[in-house]
Order: structure tokens, then sequence, then C-alpha cells
């Protein structure tokens, strides 16, 4: 078989179009049409991206027949072909012993470096918004009616000081996370699903310590302010600021653990870069168009919400700043994407409904 046609049987193993196949190789859909058309052929580099993606020999595919790859390979052997390369991927081994077309189904790779992006962006995110907790939780230690320094003029600026560093922190884990997010987007529109069901129920597990590690926090977090209110009598001050930075733990296992186990879902990723391709070509459904600008709107107003509650409170017009972050500002954005998903679903039963 030549070049060509092992090509076209490979993409016809995996169910890939030209357009995906061009996606997971970085290059475009009329490159791989010429090299199925023998107009033009791949460079090495991309030769050897095609074998670690099927799990087949560099001698296989531009010699040999990767439908029998054991075949191709004897042949190949009493050539004077580089034997080397019959080792460039590391799953060739079990497609000769069992025939391309077996296991061909479980031999999906991670090219595109997908899961260390999740774990990294997944890991940003977590920390970025812990650090916002943990900030305004140090904070509390300084709060003017009942600071660890006692009273002193710098209980205020402290305060202040403390909510901007970890917001600073914060925002300097989340920006990058999110620009990461955007690049790799761009850069892989598409990703073949590489996981397998083991990797899935590791993650499921890692999912379920998280939460359960962070409800323990949060609920010794409640413990603590408890007793200091009921049995100390303190209210305010360092029993606030045990809980936020006990909520920030449990917020970071929350949100760490539960986007790693949500990016799991590659078939989610590759159909929202379908739809990002479809807005570019002003081709984006009515109804997604309708659920983005719905949702844009809602947490608008959310933050405008948090943002007045945060600084326009009683305690922020006088100048109190180790009581004003200690209030219910935030919760502005939890009901902001409740509200978001109450409309999504609407907005997809009505679309539901319509279409019937």
């Amino acid at each position: 078989m030549s070049f060509r046609a092992n090509l076209q049987y490979l993409r016809a193993q995996r169910n890939l179009t030209q357009e995906r196949l061009a996606m997971l190789l970085g290059v475009s859909r009329q490159a791989i049409s010429k090299w199925e058309s023998e107009k033009a052929y791949p460079e090495m580099d991309k030769l050897l991206m095609i074998c670690d993606l099927f799990g087949c020999t560099l001698d296989d595919l531009v010699l040999g027949d990767v439908s029998r790859p054991a075949a191709s390979a004897s042949a190949a052997g009493s050539s004077n072909v580089d034997s080397s390369a019959e080792t460039a991927s590391p799953l060739a081994a079990s497609s000769k012993t069992a025939g391309i077309s077996a296991p061909i189904a479980e031999l999906a790779q991670d090219i595109t470096g997908y899961d260390e992006h999740r774990r990294r962006f997944a890991l940003l995110i977590a920390g970025g918004v812990a650090a916002i907790v943990a900030g305004v939780g140090i904070g509390n230690l300084f709060d003017s009616s009942n600071s660890i320094l006692g009273a002193t003029p710098l209980n205020d600026f402290l305060t202040f000081l403390c909510v901007c560093v970890g917001v600073i922190a914060g925002l300097a884990m989340l920006i990058p996370g999110g620009l990461s997010r955007i690049d790799f987007k761009r850069r892989h529109p598409y990703v073949e699903d590489f996981y397998t069901g083991e990797d899935r129920s590791r993650e499921l597990r890692l999912l379920v310590i998280g939460i359960v590690g962070g409800i323990s926090a949060i609920l010794i977090g409640i413990a603590v302010t408890v007793y200091a209110d009921d049995m100390l009598g303190v209210s305010d001050g360092w029993p606030n600021a045990i809980f936020l930075l006990l909520c920030a733990p449990g917020v970071f296992g929350f949100v760490y653990c539960g986007m790693r186990y949500s990016l799991l879902n590659i078939n989610a990723y590759n159909k929202a870069a379908e739809d990002d391709c479809k807005e570019h070509a002003g081709e984006q459904d009515f109804y997604a168009k309708l659920t983005g600008a719905v949702c844009g709107i809602i947490m608008m107003i959310a933050t405008l919400i948090g943002l007045c509650l945060l600084f326009l409170s009683p305690a922020a017009l006088r100048g109190d700043w180790s009581t004003a972050g200690t209030g219910m500002f935030w919760v502005a954005w939890p009901i902001g994407g409740v509200l978001c998903g109450i409309a999504a679903i609407a907005i997809q039963l009505f679309k539901d409904y319509r279409e019937r």
C-alpha cells in the first residue's frame, strides 16, 4: 500500500474527517487533501506525529501496509530502511502482534498536550479564587474592633492591603489561566478523546476527595466561628479570619477537582470549538447567541451589584475596610451563575419546543 492508501485507511479506522485530522496535526485541510491525492508529501515531523497518533511505525506508514503491520514489518526488515523507525510509536509493538484494525480505537494519544493544559488551567483558576478568599481572610486579622495588633491606626490600612494583595495574587493566576485557555483553543480547535475509563475513574475519586475535603474545611471554619461567638463572645476579627482561611482550601478543592473532572469531557470541548467557528463565520445558532447574550447581561448585572455591595456599603463609605470586606457582596456571582443556568435551560427547552 502507498502512503496515500495507508493514511486514508488509518483515518477511516478512527472515523476522522480531513478537517479533524488537520486540526490534530496543526495543518490545513487542503494539506491533508494534497497528501491523499499524492500532490504533496508531509514533512518528517508530521510523519512522526501521524505515527504517534495512529500507533503505527514509520516503515508501515511509508513503505508497508498498516492493515497488516506484522507482514509489512517483516518485508521492510529485509530492506535497507532504518530499523529504528519501527519504534517511532510506543504502541507499535501491540499493533504488530494484534493487527492495526483491532486495537485502533484504543490507540488515541494526547499529541496536543491537552492533559497538561487541563491540569494547569484548573490549578491556576482554583489558585486564583483561593488567593482572593485568603486575602480577605488575612485582612480580618486586623479588624478594627478585634485586631491581633490591638487598637492602632494601621488596622484599616493593613486590612485594605491584605485584600488588595489577595486580589492581585488571584488575578495574577486567573488572567494567565484564562489567556492560556483561549490560546490553547485557538491552536487546537479539535482534540481527539484519548482518556480511558481508568482515567475517568481516577479523576472521579479525586473529585470526591476534593468535595469531602472542602466541605470538611468549611464546616470546621463554621464550628470555630460559632464557638468563638457563643463561648468567647467574639464575633469579629480572628474567628472570621480562621473561617475564610479554611474556606480558601475548601474552595480550592471544589474548583480544582471539579474543573479537572469536567474538562475530561472532550466532546464538549470539541462542540464548543465548533460553535466558536460557526460564530466567527456568522453561522451561530440564534438560540446560542440568545443564551450568550442573556448570560452576559446577567453576569454584568451581578458584577455591578457585587461591586456596589462591596464599595458602597456603610462600612466602606465610613472608610472602615476591616468590616467592608466581610459582607455578602460575593453572593452576587453565585446567584448570577444560577440564573445563567436557569436561563440556558429555559432557552433550550423553548428551542426544543419550537423545533417539534
